[in-house]
């Protein structure tokens, strides 16, 4: 068994957002080609705590390098006040030709990275701008962090930037942060939430919301919306704008606004393209200039698994991780 920290995990994906995008970007249209198994996540909440929850989700991505897993990956949202990571996660790889259990990764990274990266996907593919100026961040915390970076390497006209938070000493922070992050733009913080919605045409809100909170009266016409934290949106936002999902069997659950506007309708002829058909460039979607379009995209498992594939073979090759011998019976042992 080969158990990869986060100190190896980071090395490996310093510096790589083309590259993670490309992975992110393969998964998505093997995905849509129907080359992979997912199934749906599974929940695990509890009783005396509704926010807190460790979500499963279980993969298989084909195409000519297999990999098959598990992600587990805990969302405490108390945890942000007591100096942590509301997120934490973790990989297990298992060989697609045995079923072993191949390699243990640390994932919260993985688990950042890979959302930002589809999120700067769609944005690439959603834009009504040729060369947009600036984004939106509203929810000043890891994701998004990792949503400007890699909007910033997908879109390098990025030279703008405002951030909103309910905590203005959090949004201080993280303005400072994006300021070193990219020193030639400009970083100003928002004092309301529609201030930020309406200061460029493309946002990011990846918040800890759990209920519908925010409507887009304030955006800007045809601006796009990255709708990572999936519970911020009215129901009649998301029927007024054009949606784009990544799987909407598996983002009309959970109480996502998504899912509350399936409800609502009873159907989903509100959600108007898939990405993997986007990239694939099999979808008659067009984009109305003159509306808002919001990415909602779930976070599929298979996009942790095709990552932490690459990390696990960079790992191997670098020689990187701690390799546990005697994790797994001998072959012949009984009992």
């Amino acid at each position: 068994m080969l158990i990869i920290g986060h100190r190896e995990v980071r090395d490996i994906l310093d510096g790589q957002e083309h590259r993670i995008m490309s992975l992110v970007s393969e998964a998505y249209r093997l995905h849509d080609e129907g080359r992979t198994a997912l199934p749906h996540s599974v929940f695990l909440r509890f009783p005396d705590a509704p926010r807190d929850r460790i979500i499963g989700l279980p993969g298989y991505v084909g195409g000519d390098e297999p990999v098959a897993g598990m992600k587990w990956i805990a969302s405490f949202p108390g945890n942000v006040a007591r100096g942590l990571e509301r997120a934490s996660a973790a990989i297990a790889l298992n060989s697609t030709t045995d079923g072993r259990p191949e390699a243990w990764v640390e994932a919260s990274l993985i688990s950042a990275k890979r959302t930002a990266a589809s999120a700067a996907l769609a944005a690439g593919l959603l834009v009504t701008e040729s060369e947009p100026r600036g984004i939106a961040l509203l929810g000043c915390g890891p994701i998004n962090r990792e949503v400007l970076r890699f909007t910033k390497a997908r879109l390098p006209s990025l030279t703008e930037v405002t951030v909103f938070d309910l905590d203005p000493e959090r949004a201080a922070a993280f303005a400072a942060e994006a300021q070193a992050m990219l020193p030639d733009a400009t970083v100003t913080v928002a004092e309301r939430a529609e201030d930020a919605l309406g200061a460029h045409a493309l946002v990011a809100l990846a918040t800890t919301a759990g209920v519908p909170h925010m409507g887009l009266s304030a955006c800007r016409p045809g601006a796009t919306v990255l709708h990572v934290s999936l519970r911020d949106l009215t129901v009649e936002s998301v029927l007024g704008a054009q949606n784009v999902v990544d799987d909407a069997d598996h983002v009309c659950r959970e109480s996502t606004s998504l899912h509350l506007a399936e409800q609502a309708t009873g159907g989903r002829d509100f959600v108007d393209a898939h990405i993997g058909a986007l990239l694939r460039g099999t979808s008659d979607f067009r984009r109305d200039p003159a509306r808002v379009a919001v990415f909602s995209p779930f976070g599929l498992g298979v996009l942790d698994l095709a990552l932490t594939r690459w990390v696990r073979d960079e790992a191997r090759s670098r020689e990187l991780g701690v390799l546990v011998e005697g994790f797994l019976p001998e072959p012949g042992h009984q009992g």
